[in-house]
């Protein structure tokens, strides 16, 4: 994997760190705080809030081009999926679901000395954290929801094109079904496309995704992406569309969804529906789509902001 220049300079701004799951996976885990031990005693750490970034399925730091910045005011912990940036695969293999992906969280939690925080969640990653926050409630400070619904994920996909829910559904697992099972044949393919802001900027010009203001650092997650065999990616992502949607009624802290209007993969009306069924809850709309947090990753990290001030 070429190192570009954009990876370089943010990579000098993240510590990498190896957690032990409960059932004995062994996890890439990151921080964007520059101590060494990436914790709270480590200097510039002291004075900036803590969030646990539950990430979308299969993507890295690079996702968040706002978190990066040295300036950022957050403190950030998170983790790589199962089999994926460097973590292992579990020795079960079916243990990779959003139970599992919780169980990481909390580990990483742990690993980081954080009792408690402010989850972030991102696309799949919205419904880890509102399945973490349901069990375990003591853990969280409150729920920031970018591009995601709290469960039934496969379900509310193709949202743009309003079809039933069980449409949906039926739809996305089969296209996540046809391609794990072409994944082998796939990868070889995928893993050595030359990814570079050339290729960032026709895709941000197809509709899927929107164009970004950091084109360099846009293709690096790309690549980060890409070094996932698709034949286990669409395994997580199956083993993902068999969660329900999570309860609702029991939450008691604040919560806030941020939307991309055109998003393919979660439809805005789903969100919106969310945000409604929970008191006090708040709901943003931005122009773009699924990857809103690198299409104007200012105004959603003002958005991420606002909300720590409003929890704190």
């Amino acid at each position: 994997m070429p190192t570009s220049a954009a990876r370089a300079a943010t990579e000098s701004r993240l510590a990498f760190h190896e957690v032990l799951s409960d059932d004995g996976t062994r996890l890439t885990a990151w921080t964007n705080d520059p101590g060494p031990n990436g914790g709270p005693e480590d200097g510039a750490a002291v004075d900036r809030p803590t969030v646990v970034l539950c990430n979308g399925l299969g993507t890295s730091a690079w996702a968040w081009p706002a978190l990066l910045r040295e300036e950022c005011g957050v403190r950030v912990v998170s983790w790589n999926h199962r089999g994926t940036g460097g973590s292992d695969r579990p020795r079960d293999p079916g243990h990779c679901g959003i139970d599992a992906f919780v169980e990481d969280a909390l580990s990483v939690m742990d690993h980081f000395g954080v009792d408690r925080a402010v989850l972030v969640g991102w696309s799949m990653g919205v419904n880890t954290m509102f399945e973490l926050a349901y069990h375990h409630p003591e853990r969280v400070r409150g729920l920031f929801a970018v591009a995601g619904v709290p469960g039934d994920t496969f379900a509310t996909m193709l949202g743009p094109l309003r079809l039933p829910r069980a449409v949906n559904r039926t739809l996305s697992v089969g296209i996540t079904r046809t391609l794990a099972l072409a994944g082998r044949a796939l990868t070889p393919v995928t893993t050595r496309l030359p990814v570079g802001p050339r290729t960032v900027h026709v895709l941000t010009h197809t509709g899927f995704m929107l164009p970004v203001p950091d084109p360099e650092l846009a293709a690096v997650a790309i690549r980060e992406f890409l070094t996932t065999p698709i034949d286990w990616y669409m395994r997580l992502a199956l083993a993902t569309s068999t969660h329900g949607r999570v309860s609702l009624s029991s939450l008691g802290v604040p919560v806030a969804f941020v939307a991309g209007t055109w998003d393919i993969l979660t439809g805005t009306r789903h969100m919106q529906s969310a945000a409604a069924r929970i008191p006090e809850a708040t709901y943003e709309e931005l122009r773009g789509t699924h990857f809103i947090q690198m299409e104007q990753p200012e105004r959603v990290h003002q958005l991420l902001l606002e909300f720590l001030e409003r929890v704190a």
